[in-house]
């Protein structure tokens, strides 16, 4: 059986266009986020936590790390 040993939720924004017209994109990572979260909690905490920015929430990811060894 595998064990959830650290979930991370990922907020992927849009950051504009610097001077030679490339896009940029930003990332803020929340680690130890609780692993038992549905993916709709964490969809409503990101949103929340995006509305707290200057950028626009592009994506979100959950990034699950797991015990497979034992």
């Amino acid at each position: 059986m595998e064990n959830i040993l650290q979930t991370r939720l990922t907020l992927h924004f849009y950051g504009g266009v610097d001077g030679e017209g490339k896009e940029i994109f930003k990332t803020k990572t929340f680690p130890n986020v609780d692993n038992t979260a549905t993916s709709e909690q964490l969809k409503r905490a990101a949103q929340a936590l995006a509305s707290l920015q200057q950028y626009t929430l592009e994506t979100i990811t959950r990034n699950n790390q797991y015990d497979i060894f034992n």
